[in-house]
């Protein structure tokens, strides 16, 4: 019961490794297949929500604060196949094998949140991030797109340094302690904390998290994996890994002791460089893809708010935050998927007239980018709202005034979005079909998006009791 979710992830990925070998292959089945799959994942993580307990030798740690993590990687995973359901990007011959790969970065992002020692922890980023570079490049090049391979290429390379970085500051967290549990480390770190050793070990391996939430200066790849990867495939890296990256995070720096005031201050410039850097390169961007991908960079760095106020509130609100944005972005990406005709890549201009060629889908743009901007009542909104009230009361004044500013930088590159949507000529551009499936995903995004940010409450403190655990 403790590991039933992954149980199920494996037995899905295994299933579609034997459609893989099948000649006769349904597109529509196996996509269905997948979301079914999906949301017996999500069941199965719901009903082991509770449950308290260690595996493999004490390496594999099963609570609230790793269950909660798991039911929002299961969840955002069944919208993301609902998101990308045509699979309009992706060969028919390929995608068993595709949905395989999925499945098992699903498993590695699971694994990587219950993983509390550093060899576990390490070998289920690496499945998380190997099955990536394997989707990334599996873009149907029927239509000439050649720059899934550059993209691949990029992402597998900066993935390669920052597990380096990471691999770095492990030996030297093990050779400071002396173990590899974290449970051990705690303890260990505190008493080598005098040592400058202590403090490059846990910013080498925050690197490798750092990587995968897209924070300055690790954020290189982000822009041209986006462009390059297939709609439905940038929709999944730009969301789920972000969960597994934010519960490593929270690990990490709850380790870290409380006297090491530099690591905060480190921390607040990666903020101030990600918010920046991510918001004014949005600005220009005229491939959706792109802007939402800058956007990424700038909202990891209002999540950095979250961990450097090192309480349980502010860890909280983090993963209330990441949990909204996951379905936020969700939703923008279901609008590109279902828009773009053969998988392409969509400008701006291509949204032109979207209210009147398929009012749900233009609906939906607009609340997953009215909650991106933090505009009420959507999630996005009580999510800065909360991490920037965290940040206040722990004095950081400066911090919270330039977030304040990115945030109303943000709302003018999201509303041009919008504005194409509603506003501007459709000219000749044909109407939109979506089928039942893709309507049914909507409206849940759009209940889940408003729901979360008009009563934030409960999940907050549902959020606060997870930490509390691993305190």
């Amino acid at each position: 019961m403790a590991i039933l979710p992954e149980l199920v992830l494996l037995t899905g990925a295994l299933a579609f490794f034997a459609l893989s070998l099948s000649k006769k292959l349904d597109g529509a089945q196996v996509s269905n297949t997948a979301i079914f799959l999906g949301v017996i994942t999500f069941i199965c993580s719901l009903v082991s929500l509770h449950q308290d307990t260690t595996v493999f030798n004490g390496c594999y740690q099963v609570d609230l604060f790793s269950q909660y993590f798991k039911l929002m990687i299961s969840l955002g995973m069944v919208f993301v196949l609902i998101a990308g359901q045509n699979l309009k990007g992706i060969d028919l011959s390929v995608r068993p094998e595709y949905y395989m790969f999925l499945f098992l970065s699903c498993l590695g992002l699971m694994s990587l949140v219950s993983a509390v020692e550093l060899i576990t922890l390490f070998v289920s980023l690496e499945l998380s991030s190997f099955a990536l570079y394997l989707m990334i490049p599996m873009r149907d090049d029927g239509t000439g797109i050649r720059i899934q391979m550059e993209a691949g290429i990029k992402y597998i390379l900066f993935g390669v340094l920052a597990t380096g970085f990471m691999l770095y500051g492990m030996s030297y967290i093990f050779g400071l302690t002396g173990t590899t549990y974290i449970k051990d480390i705690v303890p260990g770190l505190q008493h080598a904390s005098a040592q400058p050793a202590a403090f490059f070990a846990v910013v080498m391996v925050l690197t490798g998290f750092f990587y995968k939430l897209a924070i300055f200066p690790m954020h290189f790849w982000v822009p041209d994996v986006y462009e390059g990867a297939s709609n439905e495939t940038t929709c999944f890296v730009a969301t789920i890994p972000k969960l597994g990256a934010v519960a490593l995070l929270i690990r990490f720096v709850i380790m870290v002791p409380g006297n090491a005031q530099i690591l905060i201050y480190l921390m607040m410039v990666l903020a101030i460089c990600s918010m920046f850097y991510g918001n004014l390169i949005a600005l220009v961007q005229t491939d959706v893809k792109r802007m939402l991908g800058f956007s990424g960079i700038a909202h990891a760095g209002f999540i950095l708010l979250g961990l450097l106020t090192m309480n349980t509130s502010g860890y909280a609100t983090a993963m209330y935050y990441i949990s909204g944005y996951v379905f936020m972005n969700i939703a923008c990406y279901t609008v590109l998927s279902n828009v773009s005709v053969d998988g392409e890549n969509l400008s701006i201009t291509d949204l032109n007239g979207l209210y009147k060629r398929q009012p749900m889908m233009a609906f939906l743009l607009a609340i997953g980018l009215f909650a991106l901007a933090g505009i009420p009542p959507m999630v996005g909104f009580m999510g800065e709202f909360l991490l920037l009230a965290g940040a206040l009361k722990q004095g950081y004044l400066i911090l919270v005034i330039l977030a304040a500013v990115n945030a109303g930088v943000a709302i003018y590159y999201y509303l041009t979005v919008v504005k194409a949507a509603f506003t501007a000529d459709p000219g000749e551009r044909a109407d939109v079909q979506i089928n039942g499936m893709t309507k049914f995903g909507s409206v849940a995004l759009v209940l889940i998006i408003i729901f979360m940010g008009a009563f934030p409450a409960k999940i907050i403190a549902f959020a606060d009791t997870a930490v509390k655990t691993i305190m």
